[in-house]
């Protein structure tokens, strides 16, 4: 199983040297969120929790996830980097892709991109975008970004978004894959045509759950290949925990380490103590 090192909610100060450290240590990659703005009054509920309230305050800090992974490229040197999830329907696509494409140049390729099609009616309005459409514009936004990114000219003709014949540069110098969050059915599927699905925090039998769904619509669909399954586990603590994680298709995990040892508030230095002494007591157990 790999892991990976949640960026959510964390002092942006702390992050280069989280990064160093999860590079260094054995982790798989960095997951960064994406919020724009986080406004002080809603009408539309958070969808991941219980009762609908978000799981932040207003101090939560929020950065662009492309610059932050461009600055920890800079910084690191296996440690791959990917969106939990990145809202692309709240933003010109061409601009999105230039935003990616340039962060996978800037990385060598460790990028992928986690996208989700947002839940958050009142961001939609704000930066000016139909939120009735964002599931349709997030499907020919991927279909477009995927011919921004070739090599030499293109050109694209779509429901939403058009393209005349032009490059854009600099080409990313692999393909750029593709994971997809949610939890409906349209959700699964999208995911199914792509590269992997990102999921929330959910016990080990509910992740194993959705693992299988996932399968069994790839199966549906005829897709084939590498696929990733990537959530949180909320009551996975000790090495044979994970390993039944991933025997039951979870393949990444991504967590903050020094929960587990030092609790969410803590110092920089005690948060890199926690991925210390994580990736001896789970790391190496589960993965030698």
């Amino acid at each position: 199983m790999r892991f990976s090192i949640s960026t959510a909610f964390q002092p942006v100060d702390h992050l280069p040297a989280l990064a160093r450290a999860a590079d260094q240590l054995g982790y798989h990659s960095m997951a960064v969120p994406d919020h724009v703005v986080d406004l002080e009054e809603l009408a539309t509920p958070y969808p991941y929790t219980s009762d609908g309230s978000r799981r932040w305050d207003s101090s939560a800090a929020w950065p662009d996830p492309w610059v932050l992974i461009g600055a920890l490229a800079a910084v690191t040197t296996r440690l791959q980097f990917f969106t939990s999830v990145y809202v692309p329907a709240i933003r010109n696509p061409f601009q999105v892709a230039k935003s990616v494409g340039t962060a996978a140049v800037l990385s060598g390729g460790r990028v992928s991109l986690g996208v989700g099609i947002g839940w958050c009616r009142e961001e939609f309005e704000l930066l000016g975008q139909d939120f009735h459409t964002r599931g349709r514009r997030t499907d020919e936004a991927l279909a477009l970004m995927a011919e921004l990114w070739k090599p030499g000219w293109t050109e694209f003709e779509g429901e939403f978004y058009t393209a005349p014949r032009l490059v854009m540069e600099p080409t990313p110098p692999g393909r750029i894959p593709i994971l997809v969050g949610g939890l409906s059915e349209i959700a699964f599927r999208r995911a199914a045509r792509h590269d992997g699905w990102v999921g929330d925090m959910y016990t080990t039998d509910e992740a194993i759950e959705i693992a299988a769904r996932i399968a069994e619509v790839r199966r549906e669909v005829g897709a084939e290949g590498e696929f990733s399954v990537i959530t949180a586990l909320k009551d996975a603590f000790l090495p044979e925990h994970f390993q039944r994680a991933e025997a039951g298709g979870i393949t990444d995990c991504w967590t903050m380490p020094w929960a587990y040892y030092h609790g969410l508030d803590c110092t920089v230095e005690q948060k890199i103590d926690g991925m210390e002494r994580f990736a001896h007591d789970v790391l190496v157990p589960v993965n030698g």
